[in-house]
């Protein structure tokens, strides 16, 4: 491609982890890649499959039911220390809803606490009722607040030195409570907003873009994109809920 700034992008479980669009945020950044004409190659990892993490630049976990979650939690516990080596490398990281939780020590599915991938000091219980509507989130990774669509049970509590992703705005969040949603670690990111997430809030894809591909060696800086319809779409549910 063009000038050779080439992401390798990997989609972890995409027939499991699909909940409310999620593979979306996939054809988002290649797509803003390609709008630039920088290379981009998304390898998926399916059930049974090994992910390599060697050259890969951004992974993405998408979510699923309590079911799906616990199947993808077993198959990545095998390969915990690859992932963890590529977070404290400074690796791009996606993680939606449940994908999410997987990221803390453990988490609530029914009574049973389950052990989670520990890539993140954070963890999950559960609460009633379910958080569940539109929502909305100051972040200074992007410069329009990220709005999207929460659905979930748990409640996620971040660690003493884990940062949140931002401030809500409108709706719950990781608690209901604390009035903070998401994490951000070195470049992880974790969220429990849907939609898929990434069509509505192009600042934030153009952050994990350049994140990932600072970590290559590259400066990082991306030619500004017509985002007209992509903006349009944020301040009309900015709008709507404000």
């Amino acid at each position: 491609m063009g000038n050779g700034r080439e992401l390798q992008i990997l989609h972890l479980y995409p027939e499991l982890l699909n909940l409310y669009g999620d593979s979306g945020n996939i054809l988002v950044l290649r797509k803003r890649l390609e709008w630039r004409h920088l290379g981009c190659t998304v390898h998926e990892v399916h059930m049974g499959e090994r992910a390599s993490l060697t050259g890969i630049d951004l992974v993405f976990i998408g979510g699923g039911s309590d079911r799906e979650q616990r199947i993808v939690c077993d198959e990545l516990q095998r390969q915990r220390s690859e992932l963890a080596a590529f977070v404290e490398d400074g690796g791009v990281l996606l993680a939606v809803c449940g994908g999410y939780q997987l990221l803390g020590h453990s988490y609530l599915m029914g009574n049973e606490e389950v052990r989670g991938l520990s890539l993140v000091d954070l963890y999950t219980d559960r609460g009633s009722p379910r958080l569940i509507g539109n929502v909305m989130v100051e972040s200074r990774i992007a410069p329009q607040p990220i709005v999207g669509y929460e659905n979930h049970g748990g409640r996620t509590h971040l660690g003493a030195r884990v940062e949140p992703l931002g401030r809500v705005l409108f709706g719950n969040g990781n608690d209901g409570k604390s009035g903070q949603e998401g994490c951000l670690y070195r470049n992880v990111v974790g969220t429990y907003v849907h939609g898929p997430l990434l069509p509505k809030n192009p600042g934030m894809a153009d952050w994990l873009l350049s994140r990932a591909l600072e970590r290559r060696g590259d400066t990082g800086e991306l030619e500004p994109l017509d985002d007209t319809e992509e903006l349009a779409a944020n301040e009309t549910m900015r709008k709507r809920l404000l």
